[in-house]
């Protein structure tokens, strides 16, 4: 009995430590993945040609992360101006002013494993990614 005991206690150990590096890499890697997609979009947004986030650059974002598994429904982006206006399809913020945008992401079960084995689990329900970058719109 004591064998068959410790066989299960060391099969599950070791099934954790086989397994435990994939996932935080996924989560590592979809954090990423965010973090890269505001760093384009407030790059692009916040050119001289634009001043604000259009629909379209968030539905060529949401199809770029798609490609990588992500479910584009569950995406949420918002955006704002250090003014407090929105930014998404709305006036140019102008020069000068900041345009912040949050992209997130549901985690899902993602630390499930952690859970079985008694280790807690993260509080947050969602991967997030911030960013925020002044405006070069220019109202000629």
């Amino acid at each position: 009995m004591k064998q068959l005991l410790a066989f299960i206690l060391l099969a599950s150990l070791l099934c954790w430590m086989m397994f435990a590096p994939v996932y935080k890499h996924v989560y590592i890697l979809r954090h990423a993945l965010l973090q890269q997609e505001v760093d384009y979009l407030l790059e692009v947004s916040t050119s001289g040609q634009y001043g604000y986030i259009p629909i379209a650059l968030i539905e060529q974002s949401r199809n770029r992360l798609a490609g990588f598994g992500l479910n584009p429904e569950m995406l949420v982006y918002e955006g704002t101006s250090t003014l407090g206006q929105a930014v998404i399809e709305a006036p140019p913020v102008p020069r000068g002013e900041g345009i912040a945008l949050h992209l997130s992401y549901p985690m899902g079960n993602l630390f499930a494993i952690d859970a079985l084995i008694g280790v807690p689990a993260p509080d947050k329900r969602y991967i997030t990614a911030y960013g925020v970058q002044m405006s070069e719109f220019v109202d000629w």
